[in-house]
């Protein structure tokens, strides 16, 4: 496919980041354990406004290395237009889980973790970078966000 229209400029690419994350439910959630077995799952998120929130079982090999390792790298669309987020992890039981992040979880998924027979956390997730491209001309300036702060 080849892409004839200019780069988007660095505000459009953040705007268009900012709609994708209130728009879109999956997110594909890459982690490593302590020996750096790397682990990749699609999970739901929400975007409130400074951090994604996921929820998982705490047992699961994603609970687990985001739990202990305190980091993930979240992905985003296809080859020609990604969103990669680099952030650290904090996990909230389901009963400690900030009520606005919850209500947003549920609103957004339909399901609500806190109510499910099995035991489920919350993650928040703070980006610490933020890439988003469309196509390989989009490379230079793919850097929204650096040490946790918007460069746009």
């Amino acid at each position: 496919m080849k892409i004839t229209e200019p780069p988007r400029s660095p505000e459009r690419r953040k705007h268009d980041l900012l709609a994708r994350l209130d728009r879109e439910m999956d997110v594909w959630v890459a982690t490593a354990d302590p020996d750096g077995l790397p682990c990749l799952v699609p999970l739901w998120f929400v975007w409130d406004g400074e951090s994604l929130w996921l929820s998982t079982r705490p047992t699961t090999p994603t609970g687990r290395n985001l739990r202990y390792g305190g980091r993930a790298r979240l992905a985003l669309g296809d080859t020609l237009d990604v969103v990669l987020v680099d952030g650290d992890a904090e996990m909230y039981d389901a009963d400690e889980v900030p009520a606005p992040a919850a209500e947003m979880f549920l609103a957004k998924t339909g399901w609500d973790p806190r109510a499910d027979e099995a035991p489920y956390v919350y993650f928040r997730v703070r980006p610490r970078t933020v890439q988003a491209r469309n196509g390989e001309h989009e490379m230079r300036g793919r850097y929204l966000m650096r040490d946790g702060v918007w460069v746009v």
